[in-house]
């Protein structure tokens, strides 16, 4: 009976990756030169940035091809789609923190903003007490040049 293929480790796979690497230059007394740290190659989080940064530049492109048709043809023939898709733009959750409020103003602020809040109602009332001119807009005769 044949044995099954067993997956490689993680550490398998990791040493193949850097074995395919040159190392990083030292200094003769063994230290990293400045800007290698001795792990090249082996930066999950690194090459995940730079994956999402191509994905994002080359849709980025896509759209400028033909973003806007291709957007105007989903909503006519599949208007289910076209929603579920800008559902799936809006966030789920929103978190709102508060700052402190009032209590965390200083009696400054507090004196600007009640200033800022009088005029402001001020100009509403001045609003509110406008005369109305009411009006019809002539329409020029046919005579007229």
């Amino acid at each position: 009976m044949p044995k099954a293929k067993q997956k490689p480790s993680r550490n398998a796979q990791r040493n193949a990756l850097t074995t395919t690497v040159t190392p990083a230059p030292r200094t003769p007394t063994g230290q990293w030169l400045p800007g290698f740290s001795g792990r090249q190659g082996i930066d999950p989080a690194r090459a995940r940035r730079a994956l999402n940064a191509d994905t994002i530049r080359e849709m980025h492109a896509a759209f400028n091809r033909g973003g806007r048709k291709a957007i105007d043809k989903v909503m006519v023939n599949n208007p289910a789609v076209f929603l579920k898709l800008l559902v799936l733009l809006v966030p789920r959750e929103l978190e709102v923190t508060h700052s402190g409020g009032v209590k965390g103003m200083s009696d400054e602020q507090l004196e600007r903003g009640i200033e800022a809040l009088e005029a402001l109602m001020a100009k509403r009332a001045a609003g509110a007490d406008a005369k109305v001119i009411e009006g019809v807009a002539d329409t020029p005769s046919a005579t007229e040049p």
